[in-house]
């Protein structure tokens, strides 16, 4: 991820690392795999996700587009996998969008 995300950004790319109890999760048998964004206004965003590497590394990402961050404020990113019929989700994470001056 950037250092300073804008509004409008295109081709910000958002890693997400699924652990669980600290150890990685081996994603490569996963049939899917999501990042979920929740805009300042509350709406959410569902995004397929792609994986880092062959998923070992437990590594998921998704490159955003135009209108994915067309809110200025405060988001929240949560990972969601299914592997062999079990949905898991992540922790929380925030991160923040910020004005562009024009």
């Amino acid at each position: 991820m950037a250092n300073e995300i804008h509004k409008n950004d295109i081709g910000t790319e958002f890693r997400c690392t699924i652990t669980d109890q600290g150890e990685i999760v081996d994603l490569s048998t996963a049939s899917l795999v999501q990042i979920i964004f929740q805009k300042p206004s509350g709406s959410t965003l569902t995004k397929n996700a792609s994986m880092y590497t062959n998923g070992t590394d437990g590594i998921i990402y998704y490159v955003s587009v135009s209108t994915d961050l067309d809110e200025v404020g405060k988001y929240k990113i949560q990972a969601y996998v299914n592997i062999g019929g079990s949905e898991f989700y992540s922790s929380l994470g925030t991160f923040k969008v910020h004005h562009n001056l024009v």
